[in-house]
């Protein structure tokens, strides 16, 4: 997530770099190996079915569980009993307010139908797909959240059947956290199953459900490249990459609060960009400084400091109008703003997938779940064109049609006319005998 050759030839205004890694951005699911150890792999789960998940979820889960990946009702309970009060709280808060903005967004998309022209009704609706399945991931660091991005948001939009899979990392089991988190965010099932195994699982309908529609939640390279290979089988939510921060700041903002948000991301994994991009060269300066010292006491530095060493970059612009031009460019996953005039970037930023106005707002609270908002964002430029999982993800927008005798000549003719130019014969035809059941007044 930094400036290309090409990108800095595009921006009007001057800009200096103070630093910036020195390679091409790449997504870690392009690694050729990656691509093909995954497609052998769906391959042999949609031919040998359960055989070969289990035979996956042996091998790369340590999976010992017999023949049922299914965690019952029961077996959560006694999984998550030990867990801290003030987590669960936590966990409870977290999937409350995500699930409450969820129900907003969802309340403020109506269906509705109108006349087109006389005669002609056309509508639209809104309709939740059926069976989603959710991945909730539980590497080295288990994202607690997870279940309330992805769970929750498709319980709000009306989904019937939300199913999830988290890997086994306890003693052969989920992690206990995670558990509790996907079940008061709503999760009708749970599986003890990880990585490509769980998604094409869900994606082929191998769990006792009908096939998923949708898969969705954050992974690995391999997770990613199975939700890339799966797309079109099934729906999914954002082919996401490493997590990206980048910040805009001005000389109102101090250098260990922007250090401190930029290495908060960078310590998501050693390919996690963060990009700072500001109107002052001594904030700059002090940034860079900052983010050294800060990494000396941090518990994450072997992760973070790797990030920002090799994706780390930081560059000072002319103005905010050219720091508007740089983000636009870049179109970052989070978008944080530590500047006086708030409102001319809320107004004028185009490319992000969540922005945090003001230091009062930072990733973190939302990458927990705290502000409501969903996490799971587009990476790699793809907040360009997409925004990131909301409820309008688990939603079909269809519309529909009718009209009445009278309004026949107004659409068939027109019909005729460009069928005709274009040689295809049956639309003329099918609007030509409507034409002519109106004008012998012939009712069908």
């Amino acid at each position: 997530m930094h400036l290309t050759d090409s990108d800095k030839r595009r921006v009007d205004g001057s800009l200096s770099i103070v630093k910036e890694p020195d390679r091409p951005d790449v997504a870690a699911q392009s690694d050729p190996a990656v691509i093909a150890t995954v497609s052998d792999m769906l391959i042999e789960i949609e031919r040998d079915g359960l055989v070969a998940v289990r035979r996956y979820a042996e091998r790369l889960d340590g999976w010992s569980g017999g023949e049922d990946f299914e965690i019952a009702p029961k077996d959560v309970d006694a999984l998550t009993a030990d867990l801290p009060e003030t987590l669960r709280q936590a966990l409870d808060a977290g999937a409350e307010r995500t699930y409450q903005f969820a129900r907003m967004q969802r309340e403020h998309l109506h269906d509705f139908e109108a006349e087109v022209i006389p005669g002609v009704v056309c509508g639209q609706k809104y309709i939740p797909v059926s069976t989603v399945g959710a991945y909730l991931p539980a590497g080295r660091f288990p994202l607690l959240a997870s279940a309330f991005m992805t769970v929750g948001v498709a319980r709000a939009a009306g989904v019937q059947n939300v199913l999830s899979a988290t890997p086994p990392s306890r003693n052969g089991r989920p992690h206990p956290a995670v558990l509790y988190a996907a079940r008061v965010s709503g999760a009708q099932r749970i599986f003890a199953l990880g990585g490509v195994q769980a998604l094409a699982a869900m994606a082929f309908g191998l769990l006792g459900e009908a096939p998923a529609d949708m898969i969705v939640g954050a992974g690995n390279a391999y997770v990613a490249e199975a939700k890339r290979q799966l797309y079109g089988k099934v729906g999914i939510d954002v082919l996401a990459g490493p997590s990206e921060v980048a910040v805009i700041a001005d000389e109102t903002a101090t250098a260990p609060m922007v250090a401190a948000d930029l290495l908060a991301q960078a310590e998501h994994g050693p390919n996690s960009p963060a990009c700072l991009v500001t109107t002052s060269e001594e904030l700059a300066r002090e940034v860079a400084v900052e983010i050294e010292r800060q990494l000396e006491g941090l518990a994450t530095r072997e992760i973070a400091g790797a990030a920002w060493r090799d994706w780390g970059s930081i560059y000072v612009v002319d103005s905010p109008k050219t720091a508007v031009e740089v983000m636009d460019l870049l179109a970052p996953e989070h978008l944080e703003i530590m500047a006086r005039d708030l409102d001319f970037y809320l107004d004028n930023l185009r490319n992000y997938g969540s922005l945090f106005l003001g230091e009062w707002s930072t990733v973190a609270y939302a990458d927990k779940g705290m502000s409501g908002t969903n996490h799971v964002l587009p990476t790699g430029r793809g907040a360009r064109y997409t925004g990131g999982l909301s409820v309008t993800r688990y939603l079909k927008q269809v519309t529909y049609q009718r009209a009445v005798r009278e309004a026949t000549e107004a659409q068939a003719e027109p019909v005729v006319t460009i069928a005709d130019f274009e040689g295809l014969v049956g639309h003329r035809d099918s609007a030509q005998l409507r034409l002519d059941l109106i004008k012998s007044d012939v009712r069908p």
